[in-house]
């Protein structure tokens, strides 16, 4: 507990990419689209902390002043984990929605009110001073539904199946194009910082999380600017492993904010620890592998290439250290 009564930040505990899991003993939950967030709240405020640690609290204004703060003051101390969405017309939540507010430290209220943002709360992890970190997942979410988070703007609390399989909730998330589900052991404790086995997240569209590591200029209607961007993920040895390029997704916004956050990161040679097909290499403009981005793609081939990639946006959440290289299917 800080000394202002608000609670510290708990590592969230992440889940183990997997086949949906069969038999008894699961909780159901469908996976949402957005980035996830540990929100400390009470004495009279508000913090939020993305998964790598950052404090956000001023990129999200909605949750955290007014009375979508006031409320969840109101509930502490308390230490809620959940994700951040930004949702379509349709109400389904967009990460490329979301990622026109990733990367803002101060939004405007322009830019609020053209794309909002909600929190969906999914476990609690600390309540008025006492620890739920050892509980069983079962006892944690009937500590969460007891909570008065009905009614309250921006938040909700998505529902926990137990009398249906992951399947069966995979079929619905299909159904309604959702990004898929995740499983959790209903008696599991929660792990801070640590990918479980307790949580599996079985999703129904292909992302790798990627290193920008140089990018080709563009033709046509993209001269002057970004044409695509050269992806690296690291593998088991640490070595910067090259995946391909990436060159549709992309916004003309997204490809101005591209262009600004690369150009102080410049290099005059790749940092890519093997050789590049001379046919990308030969206009590249290198740059230091810091910036994490997310693509959507089709199959990986065996020699570790995206085949149909797009763009889904910066990952401002995720350290460049943690973009490890997927196996090969």
């Amino acid at each position: 507990m800080d000394d202002d009564g608000v609670p510290g930040l708990v590592r969230p505990m992440l889940a183990t990419p997997g086949a949906l899991p069969v038999g008894p003993g699961w909780a159901v939950e469908f996976k949402w689209d957005g980035i996830r967030a540990v929100v400390a709240a009470g004495a009279g405020r508000v913090r939020v902390w993305s998964r790598n640690a950052n404090d956000v609290t001023a990129s999200y204004p909605e949750l955290v002043e007014g009375p979508t703060a006031a409320a969840l003051a109101g509930l502490g101390p308390v230490l809620l984990d959940g994700e951040i969405v930004a949702l379509d017309a349709r109400g389904r939540p967009e990460f490329t929605r979301l990622a026109q507010r990733m990367h803002v430290r101060l939004p405007g209220s322009d830019l609020v009110a053209q794309v909002p943002v909600l929190l969906y709360v999914f476990d609690v992890l600390d309540l008025h001073g006492r620890s739920l970190l050892g509980e069983a997942y079962d006892d944690r979410r009937a500590e969460l539904a007891a909570l008065p988070l009905n009614g309250v703007r921006h938040v909700a609390v998505p529902p926990s199946y137990t009398d249906v399989t992951a399947a069966q909730l995979m079929d619905v998330a299909r159904a309604h194009r959702l990004e898929g589900v995740v499983s959790k052991r209903r008696r599991s404790r929660y792990e801070p910082g640590r990918r479980s086995s307790a949580w599996v997240k079985t999703p129904l569209v292909t992302t790798q999380e990627v290193l920008v590591g140089g990018w080709t200029p563009g033709q046509g209607r993209r001269a002057g600017t970004i044409g695509a961007l050269l992806l690296g993920a690291y593998d088991g040895q640490g070595r910067l492993r090259y995946l391909g390029h990436v060159g549709t997704g992309f916004t003309d916004a997204a490809l101005d904010q591209l262009a600004a956050v690369l150009a102080p990161l410049a290099l005059p040679r790749s940092a890519f620890d093997e050789v590049i097909p001379p046919a990308e290499a030969r206009t590249a403009r290198w740059v230091r592998p810091s910036l994490v981005g997310e693509v959507v793609y089709r199959t990986l081939t065996p020699d570790h290439r995206l085949r149909h990639a797009s763009w889904r946006g910066l990952r401002p959440d995720r350290d460049p250290g943690e973009v490890v290289l997927e196996p090969a299917t």
